[in-house]
This record gives C-alpha cells, structure tokens and sequence, in this order.
C-alpha cells in the first residue's frame, strides 16, 4: 500500500469554517508582556525514565531561568502557556489518532495506549507505565507547549514576534507522531492563524532543526498557502521521502557541515525563499540539534554559529515587516538551553526583538504574609499607641513622688 492510500487523515488545508470552537488558547495579553510564552508545566519528568533518551527534557525550564537571570524577563512580564484541549487537537488532528493516545478500554487499550506513547517517546519502559503517569507525566507536558506554540501564532500577527520556548515538533503530523513528537503544533498553530486572523494567506515554514520537519510536510502537501523551506541532514532520521514531496526549498546537508557553508545557505535561501513566496507570516523552527556533538544532528556548527543563523533569520524577517513566531524543536546536548537563551539575548541586544513596555514595568509589590504570631504582636504594638499618653500632674494624686522630685 502507498503512503499515499495510506494517508485518511482530516486534511489541514481544507478551507476554514465559518464557526469556530472556543478555544482559550487565543489569550488576550497585557502590553507590559513580553510575546515570549512559558510555563513550567513544560518539563518533562516521568520517574527518571526520560533520561534514557538523549533529550534534555528540563531544558525550557533553563532556558526560561537563564533569561530571568539576565534579567531580560520576568515571571509578571511573560505569558504562561494554556494545555491544548482535545478540541483544540481536533483541529488537525483525527479522532483515531487522539484516541489512540488514551485508554480505549482496561485491557485491550492498556497495550496499545502504551506502545504508541513509548515509540513517540523512543523509551521503550514507558509502555510498562500505567495510564495516568504516562498522561500526565509525559503528554500534558506536550499539550502545554502545543498551546504554547498556537498562541504564538497570534502574538506574532499583533506584536510582529513571538517565542514559544518550547515546541517544535516537526515530526508529529494529524495522524501519526514520532521522534519525540506527540501532537503537530505547527500545523495547529498554522491552521489557527488561518482560520483566525485577519490578513494571514500566506505562512512560509522555515525549519532549520537538523531532522527533516516530515510532519508538517505530510499535513501541507498539497496546500498552496504554505511554503516550506527545510535545511536538514539527508543522512539522519526520518529519511520521509514522501513528505519531501512538499518541500518547496530543499537544502540537504552533509554529515559535519560547519558554520561557513552552513550560515552562506541558511542566508541565502532564507533571503530567496522570502522574496519568491511573500508570505503574511513566518514559522521559524530552531532546531539546536545542529550543535557540534550532538548524538543525533551529526552537524558541526558551533554555539556562535546557531546565535549567528538565528540572527540572519529574525534579520531578514524583521525587515520585512513579516510577523516571525519561534519555537525551540530539537536539540539534545545540555549546553544547547545555554545557547538558545543566549541567542534570545543577542536578539534584544540587535533590537530584533523588544519589549519597552514590558522593560519599563515596575516591579510588582511583594506582600509577605505575616504568621499568627506575627500579627499577633502588631495588634499590641497598635493597641499601646492608641492608648493616651499620660499626664505627668495625674501621676502624683496618689501621693507618690516623682523622679524629679527625689
């Protein structure tokens, strides 16, 4: 059977409907916000199993850090990210496939939920786990930043740009998942933008993980209004080649590609991509698994090289005057949540990315609640100041003398 015949998925590129679900996802933000989005529900922990795969799966939590450390952000100056509903799944993705996520039933679902979470997780004890560990440990995590990332897509149309810091999962399509990638958030967020904002016909992808963005391309194969531009590794997972079908620029790399010829192609068809297709909006994918060292880019470009590229993207974007949203996707070294913040930095310190509302804002007041003792202590303090002063005349009626007259 061809992939082709194969593929009976809800197809994203069907026009919009006039009526849409509710969704809370499209959150309203204060202007003292930064368009950056983050909640720690984010990291990924399930009994120490996630360290089986070479994932750093707490790496959005020190990215997050690192900027609060450099004092570009704040916990009142950032957006947390809402879950994805199931609704909001819906949106792309079919009802097998979401329910093939869950516990269909005690004995036969238990097996097949398990396996499907374990080979989309490439940890294979996770199909040991029980149901509401996997769910909650695993799943929701992903559910937080594919909400992350559709809400970027808003950010992006109304300040210009957004970041999730997270997301990225260019390998999950509306019916399938793999390679760490459970729901398709950049088609989701694509589709939102479509069926949502005003002005949006056109979104160009520009995927620069080291792994071909195959879900995405499988989910816009035959859509005209998207354009996608992937530089990948040919030599590296998930050699798609049907999903190659819908890729507009190909550019596919050698094992050990280093920074001059990586960052001379990266500019070059970022440029022509933009000027050939003109699009409304930009998906940028930034992938840090293209690190020097990485157990599974195989790339060679170094830490100043991925601030570089990220750079050249924003710039060519930015000057456009194109909304751009950013997610994280892979990368699977320890440093690389270093390096993500720092690029972040250096965009703020290009003036690519800003904020002045949100950098003028005042720090928020501190209420530090007082214990039992505590307030305890201040109602006698109040109470003796209340209380009259005496009068130093009265004093003596009992016919004691006072200090100064003995």
């Amino acid at each position: 059977m061809s992939d082709e015949s194969k593929d009976k998925r809800v197809d994203p590129s069907e026009p919009a409907q006039k009526e849409h679900h509710e969704t809370a996802l499209y959150q309203d933000i204060k202007p003292t916000q930064w368009p950056i989005i983050y909640s720690p529900e984010y990291n990924i922990g399930f009994l120490g199993l996630e360290k089986l795969h070479p994932f750093d799966a707490g790496k959005w939590g020190k990215v997050y850090g690192f900027l609060k450390d450099a004092e570009m952000i704040r916990d009142d100056t950032t957006i947390r990210a809402t879950e994805a509903t199931e609704k909001d799944l819906l949106v792309v993705h079919t009802k097998g496939y979401i329910n093939n996520l869950k516990l269909s039933s005690i004995i036969e679902g238990a097996d097949e939920w398990s396996i499907n979470v374990a080979a989309i997780t490439e940890v294979p004890p996770v199909a040991l786990l029980p149901n509401f560990i996997v769910q909650r440990k695993v799943l929701r995590p992903f559910r937080y930043q594919t909400g992350g990332t559709i809400l970027a897509g808003k950010l992006a149309k109304e300040r210009g740009w957004a970041i999730n810091i997270g997301g990225g999962f260019h390998h999950c399509s509306a019916d399938r998942g793999g390679g760490f990638c459970a729901y398709a958030d950049i088609t989701l967020s694509i589709r939102f933008m479509f069926d949502r904002l005003e002005g949006i016909a056109k979104i160009l992808i520009i995927d620069l993980d080291a792994h071909q963005g195959n879900g995405h391309e499988r989910d816009f194969m035959n859509d005209e209004r998207v354009y996608i531009m992937d530089v990948y590794n040919r030599g590296i997972y998930p050699h798609d080649g049907y999903a190659k079908r819908a890729i507009k620029r190909k550019v596919e790399l050698a094992h050990f590609t280093d920074d001059k010829t990586y960052l001379t192609l990266v500019d070059r068809h970022t440029n022509e991509a933009l000027e050939e297709f003109q699009p409304d909006a930009v998906v940028y994918n930034a992938g840090t698994d293209i690190l020097e060292g990485d157990p599974l880019g195989n790339l060679s470009i170094s830490a100043q090289g991925i601030i570089e590229r990220d750079k050249l993207v924003f710039s060519h974007v930015r000057s456009r005057n194109i909304p751009i949203l950013m997610v994280t996707s892979g990368g699977y070294q320890r440093s690389t949540a270093r390096i993500i913040a720092d690029s972040i930095l250096n965009l703020k310190q290009l003036g690519l990315i800003g904020c002045k509302e949100a950098e003028n804002a005042p720090k928020p007041r501190i209420r530090i609640p007082r214990s039992q003792s505590e307030g305890f202590l201040a109602r006698i303090k109040r109470n003796c100041q209340s209380q009259p002063e005496a009068n130093p005349n009265e004093a003596n009626l009992g016919g004691g003398s006072s200090l100064a007259e003995s």
